[in-house]
């Protein structure tokens, strides 16, 4: 029998008592945001005002978005990494399970030296896809045209985000690429490897200054 989301207590500034609220919205206190699922308009306009919301109240503190992810619509996940860039708090990008697609995108988008992978996360890489099915033949060739411009845009962010030659981006966006940790570590799409202790050990250290 489905539990739904769980509860968690938090004291509101100016409250005596703890108020019970669901857990997510718990984390997101702490900057803690989540994408685990398909990203579409509604999820990356979530995230990205919460990301705006949590900037404006402290854009001193860093922002924590953690992504299991298979991708999604490219334009949603364009908006979430265009947030990302607007903010002025740090955004660390952490793969936890999967970040596949335009999911892989932001996660290369998050503050350089702050890009994570844990060590069995796994990433995938590959050109937008078209969304649109029985279209006419003049609406595929504007959207196509469109498709390779978004294409283009997104092949020379990578390359200026990974550091990586055009040439090598263009093949691997070519094709379905699947990347280890290491992988990703090394095509320069995240900055180090970690583990749940050692995040937590590192938001400890934060707590503690």
């Amino acid at each position: 029998m489905p539990i739904g989301v769980p509860k968690a207590a938090f004291l509101i500034p100016g409250d005596e008592e703890a108020s019970w609220i669901d857990l997510y919205n718990r984390l997101y206190r702490d900057r803690l945001l989540f994408i685990g699922k398909e990203i579409k308009n509604e999820l990356a306009n979530q995230i990205s005002g919460l990301m705006i919301f949590l900037s404006m109240e402290d854009h001193s503190k860093d922002q924590n978005l953690f992504l299991n992810s298979p991708g999604g619509w490219v334009v949603p996940g364009l908006i979430v990494y265009d947030t990302i860039q607007f903010v002025y708090a740090d955004i660390q990008t952490i793969n936890m399970g999967v970040s596949a697609s335009i999911a892989s995108f932001i996660l290369a988008g998050g503050t350089p030296t702050k890009r994570i992978a844990f060590p069995h996360a796994r990433v995938l890489i590959h050109q937008p896809a078209s969304s649109f099915r029985d279209i006419y033949s003049g609406e595929l060739i504007t959207e196509m045209n469109e498709i390779r411009k978004i294409r283009e845009n997104i092949t020379k962010t990578y390359v200026e985000i990974t550091g990586q030659v055009y040439s090598t981006i263009l093949i691997d966006l070519n094709r379905d690429s699947f990347l280890s940790a290491e992988e990703a570590q090394t095509h320069g799409i995240i900055d180090f490897i970690t583990n749940a202790e050692f995040f937590m050990n590192e938001k400890k250290k934060k707590k503690e200054n």
